[in-house]
């Protein structure tokens, strides 16, 4: 996905999820730390912690756990929301 592209879905999904939450869910199209999102976004570690439990607990990022490491990506209903279904 281009920059383009994820600033047109970011503001798409983020009438339905709010601006932090569409801006994680679309950087989620590959498998990134709490560390690396939080680093990509300029935001605390702990602000993505918050974002993607919320985000968790409703379907769409999925969690994989590698030793000491948990990264996260997006699940087939993230992509839907992100795509628009496409």
């Amino acid at each position: 996905m281009t920059g383009r592209q994820r600033r047109a879905a970011a503001t798409g999904i983020a009438r339905l999820i709010g601006p932090p939450q569409a801006r994680l869910l679309v950087l989620l199209d590959q498998h990134a730390s709490t560390t690396a999102l939080a680093h990509r976004l300029a935001v605390t570690p702990g602000a993505v912690s918050r974002r993607l439990s919320a985000l968790t607990t409703a379907g769409p990022p999925t969690r994989t756990r590698s030793g000491h490491s948990v990264r996260y990506a997006r699940s087939p209903l993230g992509d839907a929301l992100v795509t628009g279904g496409s």
